[in-house]
């Protein structure tokens, strides 16, 4: 299984996403200028910028998708950019909220300021749009539970854990996997190997959005555990590097697979029967919802903030008795046709 499609795509994405076009007030068409700034290049943000193109096209405002490819660096650089140009809105994805929010504080002084995706609770943002990643962790850990009921050993890879996001959905699935009851105030070191309800978590590799060594992480986990049981990725991309390896090495559907997000080889997967099952977030109602949102801020229409300031957008899980009729809206949605 090659991911060299949707890595071109991808690329495709980033050259025009990295440059901000011109500068954002009244300009030229008079439209107001509104961008959505994720946390790295992946499959998950390419169906978020058709919600993006979307909403931008219904509310009348000129809306761009920004991918940095090099992490914090590439994310400060495009948010100080945009402010230079005096931009109307921002949503972006902190990739280090506890590290960021002196910036994400600068923006929102100049600026309207939401967070999508992965939340930083202690900035001046004005609204999170997304889901409670903890949950939707434990929606992650039930599948792997319902996959292996008689327990076994397991590997989750991520691709970093300084986002919010990317922590609590860990701590969750975690937690669902060993049974304990919900508290997403638990936090389990990376490199504690656990054990309980049967099973035995042997740890969380990262690899930082760098697929080659996402990849080699796979690899790395069959040669050191040859009897792993199953395999849990956490991000978009995690799943089909997962496939590729455990195609390569011959043990596609005998090591079980639960993935998040909903990669095109991860709904392919689960049709096959090499993947048990994926907890999908709403990429496309991300982008969409975060540009109407701006969209309203910008006319000074502050009434689209509720009181707790979050838009709860909620995960649910796909399996292969509801997969095609998820896969189908997708590409309806985003225009894919694939």
């Amino acid at each position: 299984m090659k991911l060299t499609t949707t890595i071109l795509a991808l690329a495709a994405i980033l050259v025009t996403g990295c440059k901000p076009s011109a500068p954002s007030g009244s300009g030229s068409s008079g439209k107001k200028k509104v961008a959505f700034v994720t946390n790295g290049v992946a499959s998950f943000w390419t169906i978020a910028s058709a919600g993006v193109k979307a909403a931008g096209e219904k509310f009348g405002v000129d809306a761009q998708t920004l991918m940095p490819a090099e992490g914090i660096v590439g994310q400060k650089r495009m948010i100080e950019d945009l402010l230079t140009r005096g931009i109307d809105g921002i949503a972006v994805s902190p990739i280090d909220p506890a590290n960021q929010t002196g910036l994400l504080n600068e923006a929102a002084k100049r600026t309207k300021l939401v967070t999508h995706d992965s939340d930083a609770p202690d900035s001046a943002r004005l609204i999170y749009i997304g889901m409670d990643n903890y949950k939707a962790g434990r929606l992650c850990g039930d599948l792997v539970r319902e996959a292996m009921p008689k327990g076994g050993s397991v590997m989750i890879f991520i691709g970093r854990l300084e986002q919010d996001n990317a922590k609590r959905r860990r701590q969750g699935t975690i937690d669902a996997i060993l049974g304990r009851p919900e508290n997403p105030a638990n936090f389990d070191p990376p490199g504690t190997v656990l054990e309980g309800n049967g099973f035995k978590i042997l740890g969380t590799l990262t690899d930082e959005f760098n697929f080659a060594k996402g990849k080699a992480n796979v690899e790395d986990t069959l040669a050191k555990h040859p009897d792993v049981n199953c395999m849990v990725g956490l991000f978009a991309y995690n799943p089909p590097l997962m496939l590729e390896v455990l195609q390569q090495a011959g043990k596609l559907g005998q090591v079980k697979m639960i993935a998040f997000d909903e990669d095109d080889a991860t709904l392919a997967g689960i049709q096959k029967g090499t993947v048990h099952g994926t907890v999908v977030q709403n990429p496309y109602m991300y982008g969409f919802k975060s540009v109407e949102v701006l969209a309203e801020l910008a006319k000074g229409n502050n009434a689209v903030i509720p009181a707790n300031k979050f838009i709860d957008i909620p995960a649910r899980q796909i399996r292969k008795d509801n997969v095609d009729e998820f896969w189908a809206d997708l590409k309806a949605k985003t225009g894919s046709g694939k």
